[in-house]
């Protein structure tokens, strides 16, 4: 259903299904919680929605 409001593809990339197991694929934030995913960069993970900025 391309084209639809609120639609987002790249959440696809967010879990991983592996036969009958999720795993989530990216870093859940510490400071908010289940549900808010953190950004992957090349030498840091951020939250988009608290700034929260983890230093690999």
């Amino acid at each position: 259903m391309v084209g639809k409001k609120g639609f987002s593809p790249k959440v696809y990339g967010y879990y991983k299904v592996e036969g009958q197991k999720v795993t989530r694929g990216k870093k859940i934030c510490s400071r908010c919680g289940r549900g808010v995913f953190m950004s992957d960069h090349k030498d840091r993970k951020t939250c988009g929605k608290c700034g929260l900025t983890e230093f690999v």
